[in-house]
């Protein structure tokens, strides 16, 4: 403390003797008469700001000298480090200056030289947990994977950095493709960590993938203990994992067991389609009828979807057409505006064969919303109804190019799914199927879109054709029947067979 308090007095001091020397400078003239024990010097302005500067040398030689002295002193006087101290002080701040440099460079991109800085900082420093992290990093920004790992393997001998050590080694783990060490990395920096978000989102992500729904309703339920999850999506989820179990429990024979998780299911998220089709089924299949269709209307009136629809229609399988009509009348009454509900009418009524009921349940969707399902039901009902085969095939032909609807379509990569699944079987994420109709894709569809009116154009042309041709041919039988300039008809061999054998008879 005394020491400290002395240098500000000396550098105040010196800034004071600057100051002045400064104003003696600005009034000197030509030279300056210095005496000194007697003696006189005579000094140019040059040779004064030359002395300043030796002088402020000297000063600073005196205070590394006195530091010195001190450090001698707190040796002598048992401090073994104060002198070492001394000397490692320099060392320090270039190292210091080292680390700086190698962290600006890793936030420049420049890989390499970061870790040519971390190396530096290294020999300098005594923070291998910094330089460690640095060279590491560093190295995986140039593809130096062996090094990279042989860095983090060194964090992960010292408990400050154990975690950053296990997490990185786990992320190169991940980009080599093993899942299954990754995931062992994870639940190692999980137990280090056990509320950091982005260790919990790994693995449950590598749980998910590797069907260990145990295990990710667990890391599921640690995300929102940590707060890292919003209770609702954690439900929505928790849903999903409970519908994966209960699909696993089913197929290993335990019926009872995928019964109750596809019933919690349905109960944590009742928009969950797959969810309310499976509890539905497996109560049919029990005889409980009611239940199953209470937890079908309840989806449908969250949102309709055709698998509802059809585990409704299992409830009955051999009933009749009208008799289904009557009874899906409470799923008809609700969102009657949505386009589901609308092709479900139109379908229900085609079975039972009243298409004129059919067309106005169908609506203007087969030309607002033209999808596959809504022109082929288009084509029924015109069939139906005895329309021409050339209208027929022209909805049909205009279905070839039509969007298919809605489909399970991962939220991630955008693949297309046949059916629902928790993980998407294209990018391997976690509950990111959505029932959405997928983008139409103009170039996939050029072939049968340049086809398309090649295709009705020649129904057309062949309709044209037909109707020439009954024309002329009823211009020929006019003509056949036509008086001649004296009010006889036409000869005609045939005419005259008749009435030969007519005669003949008599």
């Amino acid at each position: 403390m005394l020491w400290s308090l002395l240098k500000v007095l000396v550098f105040v001091t010196i800034v004071a003797a600057l100051t002045l020397g400064a104003g003696y400078l600005m009034e000197m003239g030509d030279f300056a008469l210095l005496t000194v024990a007697g003696r006189e010097f005579v000094l140019t302005p040059v040779m004064s700001v030359l002395g300043a500067v030796l002088l402020l040398i000297a000063v600073w030689i005196v205070f590394k000298l006195a530091g010195l002295l001190v450090a001698t002193l707190r040796f002598f006087n048992g401090d073994e480090t104060a002198i070492s101290r001394y000397f490692d002080r320099r060392s320090e701040q270039k190292g210091y200056e080292a680390l700086s440099e190698g962290m600006l460079a890793l936030a420049a991109g420049e890989g390499r030289l970061a870790i040519r800085k971390a190396e530096r900082a290294g020999k300098l420093l005594d923070r291998p947990e910094i330089t460690n992290l640095i060279v590491a990093q560093g190295a995986e920004m140039v593809g130096d994977t062996a090094r990279a790992t042989s860095a983090f393997k060194e964090l992960v001998t010292d408990d400050r950095t154990r975690f950053v050590g296990v997490r990185g080694l786990m992320k190169q783990k991940l980009d080599a493709g093993d899942t299954e060490t990754a995931m062992k990395l994870a639940e190692k920096a999980l137990a280090i960590r056990p509320r950091n978000a982005d260790v919990q989102d790994t693995l449950l992500q590598l749980q998910a993938r590797h069907e260990d729904w145990k295990g990710a309703r667990e890391t599921l339920a640690a995300k929102l203990k940590a707060g890292n999850l919003p209770r609702d999506v954690h439900k929505r989820r928790d849903a999903v994992l409970a519908l994966a179990n209960a699909r696993e429990a089913l197929a290993d024979g335990k019926v009872e067991d995928a019964k109750r998780e596809a019933v919690e299911a349905n109960r944590l998220s009742p928009a969950l389609v797959p969810a309310a089709v499976m509890s539905a089924r497996m109560a049919i299949e029990s005889g409980q009828v009611k239940p199953a269709a209470k937890t079908l209307q309840k989806a449908w009136s969250v949102a309709p979807h055709p698998d509802l629809a059809a585990a409704f229609a299992a409830i009955a399988p051999n009933e009749t057409p009208a008799a289904r009509l009557k009874r899906f009348a409470p799923l008809l009454k609700l969102h009657r505006d949505s386009a589901e509900t609308k092709l479900l009418a139109a379908e229900l009524n085609i079975a039972a064969e009243d298409f004129a009921t059919a067309r106005r349940a169908l609506g203007d969707l087969a030309e607002t919303n033209p999808t596959a399902r809504s022109l082929t039901i288009m084509a029924a009902i015109e069939r139906g109804e005895g329309s021409e085969d050339r209208i027929v095939r022209a909805w049909l032909a205009k279905a070839v190019t039509a969007s298919r609807g809605a489909q399970w379509l991962c939220g991630s990569c955008g693949h297309v799914h046949a059916d629902w699944s928790p993980v998407c079987a294209q990018c391997e994420s976690f509950d990111t199927l959505a029932w959405e109709e997928a983008p139409q894709s103009e170039a996939a569809l050029t072939g049968p879109h340049q086809m398309l009116p090649l295709i009705v154009g020649a129904l057309e042309d062949k309709s044209a054709d037909q109707e020439a041709a009954s024309e002329e041919a009823e211009i020929v039988e006019i003509e056949d029947v036509t008086p001649d300039d004296d009010g006889a008809r036409l000869d005609d061999p045939s005419d005259e067979t008749v009435e030969q054998d007519a005669r003949a008879a008599s």
